[in-house]
């Protein structure tokens, strides 16, 4: 699904072929694979954090990598326990073309498929298969008001408030519910509280959609060979009063010339690192302004495939943001019956208190409704819990309602030459993606390398 529609095929003025990966780590220079002697502690061993200990370790620094979980990937997390790659978090390469995980997935081993955002069908309440022509034109009808709407929003008003005081016919409509939950929220984040300006903010690279098939952690395993990581080390506490800083995880105290932050927006708003002395106002603001969205994922497979043989199925029940879309992941891996679906929002987060019982039966009435009463049960289910998951508190960040989008640069503003911050929340282009997770990386590395 094609996220926002906004293309930019160059990044801060680069020509796009000098955005691989492999150019990025580049360095035919003569300080290559010599010692600096300085130290760099990287905390959070995501994407981020794994892309710039990665440079700076070829450029010739002591880096070491603290991660809390006992495995390295973050939100690029690949549950095989059912014997098929379930992505937990990021799951497509959104526009292939000049991406730079493009090229990462390539150097990685990471296996993609082409999914075709046109085969789809749709189904009402009752198993009423809607008409192409009426969605396509709803659809249609959505991207324009998507460009205009921000001509009648104000820094003060959400996104739902605005739209249902613009087209108040449209706000218990079944399918406007719908691609609004698929098309808005699940790219941004609760409506109620989206950005009535800045909803459509950050940009796209073109090109295909293709989803990973074996594992969107093939690439976080890939950038951490030969690093030096620690696994299940949980950071509470970074000094920076003196010249080194001190870092204390796990009740040890380690010390660095630098420090790079890469640990999730949630995980600042909660305040479980302590900053000293305290972290800037400004960047405090930023914390406390730019949203951070719940998504939750649920993978369920069955021992035959009883739905349609397209990529994309929509059910538009009354309840918005529940188990809405499903991924057919039969079309991009035959051997496999499965589906993949999505809570977002306020629903979402109140499937972390559901039993897998519960949401199986959720789902169920769902799938019921379109294909009958005589449909099984899967056989077995997986999900996500990402808004009460510690190592996260969300799924990525959003412009919420009071956002300004020098939030995301005050955020990525390093502090006295020491503590560098990394992540999706601080890439104000491509905030909310693993791409953008993965250059702010480069960025941070790039500016200890020039100091």
């Amino acid at each position: 699904m094609q996220r926002r529609k906004f293309i930019k095929d160059t990044l801060k003025g680069l020509p796009i072929f000098l955005l691989s990966p492999s150019l990025f780590a580049s360095s035919c220079n003569k300080n290559e694979n010599k010692t600096t002697g300085k130290i760099v502690i990287v905390i959070g061993g995501g994407i981020s954090g794994l892309s710039a200990a990665k440079k700076l370790k070829e450029k010739g620094f002591n880096v070491l990598v603290l991660e809390a979980q006992d495995k390295v990937g973050g939100r690029l997390s690949t549950n095989r326990s059912l014997g098929i790659a379930f992505d937990e978090g990021a799951s497509w390469i959104h526009g292939a073309k000049g991406n730079p995980i493009t090229t990462l997935a390539q150097q990685a081993g990471m296996h993609t498929a082409f999914t075709d955002d046109d085969s789809r069908k749709s189904y009402d309440i009752g198993g009423v298969l809607r008409s192409a022509t009426t969605y396509d034109n709803t659809e249609t009808e959505l991207h324009a008001i998507l460009n205009t709407l921000k001509n009648n929003g104000s820094f003060n008003q959400s996104f739902e408030t605005v739209f249902n005081n613009l087209y108040p016919n449209y706000a218990n409509n079944r399918l406007w519910k719908y691609l609004l939950s698929t098309y808005v929220t699940f790219d941004t984040g609760d409506l109620n509280n989206l950005s009535s300006l800045l909803y459509n903010e950050g940009e796209e690279f073109a090109g295909e959609e293709r989803i990973a098939t074996n594992g969107y952690d093939t690439i976080p395993n890939y950038l951490a060979k030969e690093l030096n990581i620690q696994l299940n080390q949980r950071v509470s506490k970074i000094d920076y009063t003196n010249a080194k800083v001190k870092v204390t995880h796990n009740g040890i105290e380690t010390e660095a010339d630098y420090v790079v932050v890469t640990v999730p927006l949630g995980v600042l708003k909660s305040n479980t690192i302590q900053f000293e002395p305290s972290l800037p106002i400004i960047k405090q603001t930023a914390i406390q302004k730019i949203g951070m969205n719940c998504v939750n994922k649920f993978l369920l497979t069955w021992n035959i495939a009883f739905w349609d043989d397209v990529q994309y199925i929509s059910y538009t029940p009354t309840i918005k943001d529940k188990f809405n879309y499903f991924v057919n992941l039969k079309k991009v891996n035959p051997s496999v019956n499965a589906l993949m679906t999505f809570a977002y929002a306020d629903y979402a987060r109140q499937t972390e208190t559901m039993t897998d019982a519960q949401i199986i039966d959720e789902i169920m009435i769902h799938l019921r409704d379109i294909y009958g009463n005589n449909i099984p049960n899967p056989t077995s289910i997986l999900r996500t819990k990402w808004n009460s998951n510690e190592n996260s508190f969300g799924a990525y960040s959003y412009t919420a309602v009071g956002t300004k989008m020098y939030h995301f640069d005050d955020l990525a503003q390093e502090i006295n030459d020491r503590i560098f911050f990394g992540g999706e929340h601080t890439e104000a282009d491509y905030f909310s993606t693993a791409h953008g997770a993965y250059l702010s990386g480069i960025r941070e590395a790039d500016k200890i390398i020039a100091l």
